[in-house]
């Protein structure tokens, strides 16, 4: 199957152009912080976000097979990225992320997309529950001021070192989250999609911290500058030792990107009537996480809530998506130092407000008073993400899941009832 944009250039026009624009400027304005905050809660650097959302975004839209899908670093791979980098540091991280390439490219190949569609919703709906309950807490140092030098990667060993700081709590930084959150739900309620909301929000609740008194830490005075250019491409490092050690965490990540890429592709071919080339997709996702990996970025995948802000903006075609790389190359190039003085409490109030949506508090309900298979799935699954580990939650997921299927199928039609859609 042939990339998308191929197939959308063939009757393109100004006026295409110039839809596709808006909407490309718009969604880089909004992938912009969220790419800066993914990347410090993985353990990587602000401009590993950056380049991420650079590379990655364009290699996506320039391969894949969806008319409107947006790529770059996602919430889904921060539990896994921390681990990688707290265990193999970020050379580990690099390479394992192409490994995942790889896998990724051989999967769209071999038409592995249609697998995807037999991995069990539950185990789905729980490990995105389990992430969001890790990206919250791992948010909770800089939401409240706490001194940590270091948070561990371990769910149950971060809560000990977060109460042990609770002395150090200031009250400026929850002032500033707080304000952020109040100014994110606001823009996205009321403002026209068209509007960046995201990135004004961010930048009106950082402004605060420029209050005199209320020293607040700021990506520049964490991290230094941001850098003004892109990387050079180069391979990292690697032994058939260091492989086999990450080939677990390899699998995990291509896991996330392959699902959660289909996914992203399924919903936005709901929102425009159009129909995404999975094979195409797969293959433009191992191109992208390849891509990455050699410039130093972070595992790449569709963002959902991006394409969709994509579709909402005007966006028909993949130049959009381009357009939204380029947006983010323009302001790497331009504007960088600008992008250092964004508070931390309001890049941590982002992260909380993105871990509550992927908890979708409206499907809460349905979980508890749904089948009590799905529900245990779902818990189970969920609990082992947050307490073990992700690799073998979804393992575990998938194959208890599997086994429960084949369950339902054995027992007679009497014995029970289809689950409402």
């Amino acid at each position: 199957m042939q990339p998308k944009i191929l197939t959308t250039l063939r009757s393109y026009s100004w006026p295409d152009f110039g839809a596709d624009a808006l909407a490309g400027v718009t969604v880089g304005l909004v992938a912009l912080p969220l790419s800066l905050a993914i990347a410090i809660a993985s353990g990587a650097t602000p401009a590993q976000g950056l380049v991420t959302a650079i590379i990655g975004g364009f290699v996506v839209s320039a391969l894949g097979g969806s008319r409107v899908q947006i790529g770059g670093p996602t919430g889904a791979f921060i539990v896994v990225v921390y681990a990688v980098v707290a265990e193999h540091g970020m050379a580990g991280l690099i390479l394992a992320t192409l490994m995942a390439g790889a896998i990724l490219v051989v999967a769209g190949v071999l038409n592995a997309g249609r697998l995807v569609a037999f991995v069990p919703e539950p185990v789905i709906e729980g490990f995105t529950l389990g992430i969001a309950v890790i990206i919250a807490t791992s948010q909770l140092r800089d939401f409240l001021g706490l001194d940590v030098a270091a948070l561990p990667a371990d769910f149950l060993e971060k809560l000990p070192v977060l109460w042990a700081a609770r002395d150090s709590f200031a009250w400026q930084a929850p002032f500033v989250g707080l304000a952020t959150m109040v100014l994110i739900v606001a823009l996205r309620r009321f403002a026209p999609p068209k509007v960046p909301g995201l990135i004004f929000a961010v930048v009106l609740g950082s402004a605060l911290a420029l209050v005199p008194g209320l020293g607040v830490d700021t990506i520049g005075s964490r991290f230094g500058a941001l850098p003004r250019s892109l990387p050079a491409p180069a391979l990292p490092e690697m032994s058939l030792g260091l492989v086999r050690e990450l080939l677990p965490s390899a699998l995990v990540i291509a896991f996330l990107a392959g699902v959660e890429s289909l996914l992203s592709a399924v919903v936005a071919d709901r929102m425009i009537g159009g129909h995404h080339r999975h094979r195409a997709e797969l293959r433009a996702q191992g191109a992208a996480n390849l891509a990455s990996a050699l410039f130093g970025g972070l595992p790449v995948t569709g963002a959902i809530a991006r394409t969709a802000t994509n579709v909402k903006a005007g966006g028909r075609t993949p130049v959009a998506g381009i357009v939204h790389a380029l947006t983010i190359l323009l302001v790497m190039l331009v504007a960088a130092p600008l992008a250092g003085h964004l508070a931390m409490p309001a890049m941590a109030a982002l992260l909380m407000l993105t871990a509550w949506n992927m908890a979708e508090p409206g499907k809460w309900k349905g979980h508890v008073t749904g089948p009590r298979q799905d529900a245990f799935l779902i818990f189970l699954t969920m609990a082992l993400t947050v307490l073990v580990d992700l690799t073998l939650a979804i393992g575990v997921g998938v194959a208890l899941g599997f086994a429960l299927r084949r369950g339902r199928r054995a027992r007679p039609a009497r014995d029970w009832t289809p689950r409402e859609k």
